[in-house]
């Protein structure tokens, strides 16, 4: 029987029956697969052309067993930097029709768990950051799960996306000594995740090649009345200048400076809109090119076969110079 004019569209589980055949053979059958003979082909192509069926993406994936959506993991959701993003990581997914799924993992007993449900739920997995161990990282890859990671140190067997973080954290750093500023603070956590451990690496070993001490950093965590808190202590004997491990955090020193706790030269990373209305030296990273190049990469190892070997990248971050950390002693702004 065929459909008739302005009748209910057929559906992949119809022209499967009337084939005689699988809705998966039904999906490779009609984006022509090796994988089908050729009788059969012409069988399904037969049946959908008898029921006027048209094959939509959710019907493909259904059929393929695939959802239509790609996943990320965050630590946190809160603050410019991620929104930045996830930005990029969802209009690049909806540009290729599918949608995200998002997860912050902060303060989750149960991280690990909502991690590999996620992963149930998805054709593909962004993870950026400590959310996970590598331990659950390797549990979910040999699933066969397409997977990314974003600023975290790689994991055998997946990609990885990273910003350059010491490098440019050694030439701040001289920049630094070249106004003459000697002592120096960190603001930021190294063990609480990659990108913070990378630029105190860069300060620490620039500041031992000029023979000069390294400070122990100052955990806070990467928000703005953190760094406001932990400046009103560390600025009571204030160093030459505070290396904030991010804009927010620096701007954070900035507040506690106003309230009179001392003069220093303070530096960011990230060049968020606010550090640039406030002057602030910082170091601009393409944010929204790490969530885009994930979900292409993703896009990419979904739909090849067989999809290409895992991938390194570090996308390149620069030195952006402002009146913060001029001329010593800084000048108030």
């Amino acid at each position: 029987m065929k459909a008739l004019s302005g009748s209910k569209a057929a559906t992949v589980y119809e022209v499967a029956q009337r084939a005689g055949v699988s809705i998966a053979t039904v999906s490779r059958a009609l984006r022509g697969s090796e994988l089908v003979t050729e009788k059969t082909r012409e069988r399904v192509r037969a049946a959908a052309a008898e029921l006027r069926f048209t094959p939509n993406r959710s019907g493909r994936s259904l059929a393929e067993g695939r959802h239509a959506a790609n996943g990320i993991v965050f630590p946190d959701l809160v603050g410019p930097y991620y929104a930045e993003v996830v930005l990029g990581y969802e209009e690049t997914a909806a540009g290729f029709g599918s949608s995200v799924l998002i997860l912050a993992t902060q303060r989750r007993p149960d991280a690990a768990e909502a991690v590999r449900e996620l992963a149930g739920r998805v054709d593909g997995l962004a993870i950026m950051g400590q959310t996970v161990g590598d331990d659950v990282v390797e549990e979910i890859a040999a699933t066969g799960l397409p997977l990314v990671l974003l600023a975290r140190d790689p994991v055998a067997g997946v990609d990885t996306i990273r910003t350059r973080n010491e490098g440019t954290a050694a030439s701040l750093t001289e920049h630094l000594l070249g106004h003459g500023y000697r002592s120096f603070a960190f603001l930021g956590d190294p063990e609480a995740a990659p990108d913070v451990a990378g630029r105190y690496a860069g300060l620490a070993a620039a500041l031992a090649a000029h023979g000069l001490d390294v400070p122990e950093p100052v955990p806070c965590a990467l928000d703005l009345e953190s760094g406001r808190k932990a400046a009103l202590k560390l600025l009571r004997d204030p160093p030459d200048a505070v290396v904030g491990a991010n804009d927010e955090v620096a701007l954070g020193v900035y507040l506690a400076r106003e309230e009179g706790a001392g003069r220093t030269a303070i530096t960011g990373w990230d060049d968020l809109l606010a550090a640039r209305f406030a002057g602030l030296t910082t170091v601009a990273q393409p944010m929204r090119e790490l969530g885009a190049t994930a979900a292409r990469w993703l896009h990419e190892r979904i739909n090849t076969n067989p999809p290409p070997a895992p991938r390194r990248r570090v996308l390149p971050t620069q030195l952006v110079v402002r009146r913060s950390c001029g001329p010593h002693p800084p000048e108030e702004l």
